[in-house]
């Protein structure tokens, strides 16, 4: 498995809208947040929902501050942490 990115690594979730069966919330897209961890290579269901050929990607688990989500959080430091494939991720510079 090749990832492009490691945990710590910072990311920012493309801000992309196209159309069709899409895994990555809204609510994440264009926010960034640190790679936690690898959880590996498995079949791209964007592709899968319209049974088309399989396409596997690098599945990461992101963790994203809730200020970053939501603008303000009840408690500062809590975290949310979402699966998001890597063709959605651009490293955050």
């Amino acid at each position: 498995m090749s990832a492009r990115f490691a945990p710590g690594d910072r990311v920012r979730v493309r801000e992309w809208f196209p159309p069709g069966h899409i895994r990555t919330p809204y609510y994440v897209r264009g926010k960034r947040g640190e790679i936690e961890r690898i959880c590996g290579r498995f079949n791209n269901p964007e592709r899968l929902a319209y049974g088309r050929a399989d396409d596997p990607k690098v599945l990461y688990r992101v963790r994203f501050a809730q200020t970053e989500v939501w603008g303000r959080a009840e408690r500062p430091s809590d975290t949310i942490d979402i699966e998001i494939y890597e063709h959605w991720l651009e490293p955050d510079k």
